[in-house]
């Protein structure tokens, strides 16, 4: 059964609690102080267990990346064969709030309740981390109680350390610039870090900057790590994990660009020979009998599948306003996105989509274009009332998977100038995805499918005139001056930017990854005269924080400086949650 979570409105009163429910059991059917009940370590991992977050960023971070077009802008159809003529189609915004989040604006048209817009991120992480800290506050009083902390006490603050710490990477990484270094990100204001109960009506909350807020995910990381133990776990796949937290603790470093200890962390999970690597990867073979949206589903979020890592549960209705609408992945992106091609590529020959759609397929008719749409985010709806036909949209995020570690730990041999080892996890990557491959898809494709070698990797990717590839890598030290990759990774770090885009598609990470690199973000919008285009350092690559909280006194992401960025309010609006 899927966990919801509600969260009653904090007071100074009686009611001061933080409560959660899922849809098996209310926390809401008990008394309103129900955190003094919080009283026993199963109790505790119970509430754990609901707390992790229930909003989704996907739809927020895709359409500020390059991997959405405007369908009101002329562009070329995706598929290649077809007349390669300019046209455009008349279709509407799924949620007007859509084009201001296209156009690099403000969502000043959406609110907290709206789904897959900055309002409920930013309201639905800080309603995870109230509960973290509700229970993070009642670890202390039951080991004060009980005379010490016990093995389980010590498991369960470790996990709730672990989602303080993914909840505030995700907010920053939204609504802040991208890490830069030590010194550049100490003038790029931050996020409210939250390590309290929240126990007074309003509460003053300063922004902080950058450098701080990594600083103090990495310590709620590192002892996180140090002290997780996944028996407590009825399902692991379901909580931070062993291998899900190792597998945050190399996406954090590689923001940050400690490189080795990503490989440390990713060889944690992934080992370091290509039999137990082998094991990890994503089994394609299951796709070739899926043909609904939710057999594609069933098998992208399978918590059986050795690749998924971690899994959590958020409301979105990311599946519906992703094809048919105005902004989808059709035309030039969906060519780069899914390298479709009518020609040939380095690693096949004739037409092919990699790995074989992996997905529900492109949607068109005629030489109309509705976008591509994604098994990995097909809607599971939950009805409240199914007499009144209501409910809620849930998509099962895959937070961290085996595959796009083992792209984070090729990024990071590249940058640590190990070109051979990168090599090997790139080829890697490609060998065991065809490896894995159904025997029928092997029959049909397999003689069109070129094997990775380290010398196609840098012939094909040295061209610039190919999809994906840029000429040099020196956009980076636009973001810092101490982020430098050489000219000789450029291959490399193509083939890398490739298959990531192609690996994270419709999961968010695209975005984040633009960001980080310092490359330059460019929408074409129908009503604008030229391209909107975002350079690194751009105000506007910080995603706004919801007008709610900037009218309660929080301050922009965009323009504000780290010396004003206190505001004394309730960071997340509980009413939201009572239903969810």
């Amino acid at each position: 059964m899927i966990d919801m979570k509600s969260v009653k409105y904090i007071t100074m009163s009686a009611l001061v609690a933080l409560s959660l429910s899922s849809c098996s059991e209310s926390f809401l059917d008990h008394p309103a102080d129900n955190r003094t009940e919080i009283d026993s370590e199963d109790k505790i991992i119970k509430l754990l267990t609901s707390s992790y977050p229930s909003a989704n960023y996907m739809w927020v971070s895709e359409i500020s990346s390059d991997n959405l077009i405007d369908n009101m802008t002329p562009h070329l159809p995706t598929k290649s064969w077809d007349p390669q003529i300019l046209s455009f189609y008349n279709y509407p915004p799924y949620d007007r709030a859509d084009d201001q989040l296209f156009a690099f604006e403000p969502a000043t048209l959406a609110t907290f309740s709206d789904y897959d817009q900055p309002g409920q991120i930013w309201d639905g992480y800080y309603a995870s981390i109230a509960s973290v800290n509700a229970a993070l506050q009642a670890i202390d009083e039951v080991a004060a109680k009980n005379g010490g902390m016990t093995a389980k006490l010590k498991a369960a603050r470790a996990e709730a350390l672990l989602i303080r710490a993914y909840d505030h990477f995700c907010l920053v990484n939204i609504f802040s610039q991208p890490y830069k270094d030590a010194e550049a990100s100490k003038r790029d204001i931050g996020i409210p870090y939250v390590t309290e109960v929240e126990d007074v009506v309003q509460k003053n909350y300063d922004r902080g900057n950058v450098a701080d807020v990594y600083a103090k995910i990495q310590a709620d990381l590192e002892e996180g790590i140090a002290n997780l133990d996944e028996s407590i776990f009825e399902k692991p796949k379901w909580h931070f994990n062993n291998n899900a937290a190792h597998a945050f603790a190399a996406r954090f470093f590689l923001y940050k660009r400690e490189w080795q200890k990503v490989i440390d962390h990713a060889n944690a999970v992934l080992g370091t020979d290509e039999s137990s690597l082998s094991k990890m990867m994503f089994d394609y073979s299951l796709l070739a009998d899926a043909f609904y949206g939710s057999d594609f589903a069933n098998i992208w979020q399978n918590p059986e599948q050795n690749n998924n890592l971690m899994l959590i549960t958020t409301g979105s209705l990311m599946a519906r306003r992703c094809m048919g609408y105005r902004y989808s992945c059709a035309g030039p992106a969906a060519r780069e996105v899914f390298l479709i091609t009518s020609g040939t590529h380095a690693f096949w020959r004739s037409y092919y989509v990699c790995p074989l759609t992996a997905a529900s397929g492109m949607f068109g008719y005629s030489s109309s274009d509705y976008g591509y749409y994604s098994g990995k985010i097909n809607e599971q709806f939950e009805y409240s009332d199914k007499i009144a036909g209501i409910g809620f949209p849930h998509i099962l995020h895959r937070a961290f998977t085996a595959n796009e570690l083992l792209l984070a730990r090729a990024e990071a041999k590249i940058m640590l100038r190990q070109y051979d080892a990168a090599c090997e996890d790139l080829c890697s990557y490609w060998n065991l995805s065809v490896e894995k491959l159904s025997d029928a898809d092997k029959a049909v494709y397999g003689n069109y499918i070129n094997t990775a070698t380290k010398e196609l990797i840098e012939n094909w990717y040295s061209n610039s005139e190919h999809a994906n590839c840029y000429a040099d890598w020196d956009c980076t030290q636009r973001v810092s001056s101490s982020y430098v990759i050489p000219h000789e990774a450029t291959p490399y770090m193509n083939c890398l930017n490739e298959w990531r885009r192609w690996e994270t598609s419709f999961e968010g990470l695209r975005f984040l990854d633009l960001k980080r690199w310092g490359r330059t973000i460019t929408h074409e919008m129908r009503g604008h005269d030229a391209p909107i285009v975002l350079e690194p350092g751009d105000p506007r690559l910080a995603i706004e924080v919801p007008w709610e909280a900037q009218s309660a006194g929080m301050a922009s992401s965009r323009g504000a400086s780290t010396a004003a960025s206190n505001a004394n309010i309730t960071l997340f609006d509980a009413k939201q949650y009572k239903t969810k």
